[in-house]
């Protein structure tokens, strides 16, 4: 006897869905299913009921939090991530403004410092030190779109008055810039060698009395001090006493670690305006404004600017008051605390050059070269990586890529991945300009690639040859292999310059997919961009 076959499940899902046969045959019996049909006066789903089937139960509306942010990132100029948040709700267009570094030196990171702003929340506008003077007068201007609008966040007077102030909650202590600790400076070394151009220094922290702990691919915040040189020079362009009292302190030490004096602020100029007159205030009016009138806008710290409306007396609070604050410096942090507990290591190019007759300095760079001794404390905290950080399985091979002090964060992964016993293999690209002096931590280098610790080293040097020769050629010439290290898993780290190096690096690394992953141009750029969106392409850059 012949048994009775079942009748044909109904097709409810229509040809015209964008499914296999394989998924339309299940998607057609798990729907029969689901709602208890039979084949009976069953008509099949339009692709929109399909696809709300599909869906399942309906989600709230996702809020501007999922929004695509095409400007987040810290290659393209100001003007051209203006341009890609034109007609944006402001928030994003004040996120935009930010240097997308997300490098954390306000206290947040580039999409919540604008959400604060724009909130209300914080009413601190200058606090994007990578962006600069860009930055600090987009955002002034984007403030005043704010302020201006009908439904603005910004509390009037009013309101502010009759607002009953939220309760302040400090992070733990050494975990923010708002609650510092105390750390000693332990040793610095010099990295370079004799015939040097450059002076790159190996500056260790004693944590075991202020307990800071962190995890590599972290960075290090340190509050420097002005240069007691510069100090002086600005007191006596301004003919005002260094005894002045500012509040419970001097004019001086005010200057020494409360206020930035590079570059000078529009704010400064706004206030020579104020007590100058002719030419003279139409010329401060500009530079307030932004404008360039004789082509020196870009070279003018707060000196240089004094020095520009020479005979000028502000009064010193009212001076104070122009400036922006000394904002706190953030350093990749070049050690582990599984290989050195209780210690912290920085990798820190002093920064010294000559504007006319004469010589600037990087505030922080030689504060810790030169002007804080071994032995002495100043105020620290650790700030958590946004999106940098070894995979969580120590499997996977990694492909560091770090020029000059960009290798500082890859010395950290090295020295953890080494602690850890990580099976995963380890690549290093590292560059610099000449191989006899300029290159850091040789002998650590390569004693981990003689251990097996680190399975290749890449090395490029600039001004050996003739020829400049940069870790991105370095990249191309290695292509076969880098892709097949890519095809196996790996994650891609890149430390260092952004506005040169990592998008030179970008475009080498899409050329590789490209050549030797057989596929478009247009396919490899989606393909790197692929990796970026899973975590394995992440970026430290500054």
């Amino acid at each position: 006897m012949t048994q009775a076959l079942p009748p044909p499940i109904p097709s409810l899902v229509p040809e015209t869905a964008p499914f296999s046969d394989e998924q339309r045959s299940w998607l057609n019996g798990f729907f029969a299913g689901l709602v208890s049909l039979d084949n009976t006066g069953i008509t099949a789903l339009s692709n929109e009921q399909a696809a709300a089937l599909l869906a399942g139960p309906a989600l709230p509306k996702a809020d501007d939090d999922d929004i695509e942010t095409p400007w987040h990132d810290q290659t393209l100029p100001l003007p051209e991530r203006m341009q890609l948040a034109g007609g944006q709700p402001l928030r994003w267009r004040m996120m935009a403004a930010m240097a997308q570094q997300d490098c954390g030196q306000c206290g947040y990171d580039c999409k919540n410092y604008s959400g604060a702003i724009v909130s209300g929340k914080e009413e601190r506008l200058n606090l994007c030190v990578p962006g600069g003077k860009e930055t600090a007068r987009m955002v002034k201007k984007l403030y005043e779109e704010l302020k201006a609008a009908p439904d603005a966040a910004v509390p009037k007077p009013a309101e502010a008055d009759a607002a009953v102030p939220a309760p302040v909650t400090l992070a733990a202590p050494g975990t923010s810039r708002d609650n510092p600790v105390e750390a000693k400076v332990i040793s610095r070394r010099l990295l370079n060698g004799p015939g040097s151009e450059k002076e790159t220094w190996h500056v260790e922290f004693d944590l075991s009395a202020c307990g800071l702990d962190y995890t590599v691919g972290d960075a290090f915040g340190l509050f420097p001090a002005n240069d007691p040189a510069l100090v002086d020079a600005v007191i006596a362009a301004l003919g005002a006493p260094a005894d002045f009292p500012i509040g419970a302190r001097t004019f001086r030490d005010v200057l020494l670690d409360g206020v930035a004096l590079a570059p000078a602020p529009d704010m400064l100029f706004q206030l020579f305006s104020y007590i100058t007159g002719g030419e003279r205030r139409k010329k401060a009016r500009a530079l307030a404004a932004g404008e360039d009138p004789d082509g020196d806008a870009e070279t003018l710290d707060v000196l240089a600017a004094i020095e520009k409306f020479p005979g000028i007396r502000p009064d010193p609070e009212a001076f104070i008051e122009a400036l922006d604050p000394l904002q706190p410096r953030l350093y990749s942090i070049s050690s582990s605390p599984k290989a050195v507990p209780g210690r912290v290591a920085l990798t820190v190019d002093a920064v010294r050059y000559a504007i006319g007759k004469r010589r600037r300095l990087g505030v922080a760079s030689t504060y810790l070269a030169e002007r804080i001794a071994p032995g002495q404390a100043l105020k620290v905290y650790v700030q958590k990586a946004h999106a940098f950080a070894l995979p969580a399985d120590p499997s996977v091979p990694v492909i560091m890529i770090g020029p000059g002090t960009g290798v500082a964060p890859f010395r950290a992964f090295l020295q953890e991945r080494q602690a850890i016993a990580a099976p995963g293999r380890n690549w290093l690209f590292f560059g610099h300009q000449r191989s006899s002096c300029d290159f850091f931590y040789e002998d650590e280098f390569k004693a981990m690639r003689a251990s097996g610790l680190l399975t290749r080293l890449s090395l490029a040097w600039s001004r050996d040859d003739e020829q400049k020769f940069y870790v991105q050629d370095r990249m191309r010439e290695t292509g076969a292999d880098l892709w097949a290290w890519l095809a196996d898993g790996a994650h891609v780290y890149v430390c260092g310059d952004a506005k040169r190096m990592a998008k030179d690096v970008e475009l080498a690394l899409v050329d590789i997919v490209a050549a030797h992953g057989q596929r478009s141009a247009e396919d490899a750029a989606a393909f790197v961009a692929g990796l970026k969106k899973q975590g394995r392409f992440q970026l430290d850059v500054y």
